[in-house]
């Protein structure tokens, strides 16, 4: 199995509005895509891209915001009220192929394959096997594939 390029950082949020604007106006992003519900998986999502100069397509950050208090996130919040990092997130070429690799290494994973924010399949890995990180493995996206934006 191949690990392909760091894709996002997750970074939980109680306010994609605010944080919007720190990303923006505090770190320098120039690139905001539309927030969005991902309401199977209780939270809003709203990437931001990193600035590059080169053109490059750099890591995005997902900010990600409950929906409500059954949210996954909002457990995380309770621990951490300003929000923070919550993940990161590893592109591969074949996410079953990814999924039987870390399988066959004995990392645990939660839940099954699901389609994720940018609309290609993921699965994350336990913390605990991942050197304390949760970890996001997400098929990288085929020509055409991508969240709406």
């Amino acid at each position: 199995m191949k690990l392909g390029r760091l894709n996002h950082i997750g970074v939980a949020t109680p306010s994609i509005a605010e944080s919007i604007a720190h990303f923006t106006d505090t770190m320098g992003a120039t690139k905001v895509h539309k927030p969005f519900d991902m309401e199977e998986q209780g939270v809003k999502v709203c990437f931001v891209d990193t600035p590059t100069d080169s053109g490059y397509n750099g890591t995005q950050i997902e900010l990600i915001e409950p929906l409500d208090d059954n949210s996954p996130i909002a457990g995380f919040l309770v621990k951490n009220p300003l929000g923070g990092q919550h993940h990161i997130c590893f592109e591969v070429e074949d996410i079953e192929d990814a999924r039987k690799w870390f399988e066959g290494q004995g990392k645990r994973i939660l839940g099954p394959p699901r389609i994720g924010a940018h609309g290609t399949p993921i699965f994350f890995l336990h913390p605990k096997d991942m050197m304390g990180q949760l970890t996001e493995i997400m098929e990288t996206p085929k020509e055409g594939a991508h969240w709406s934006n």
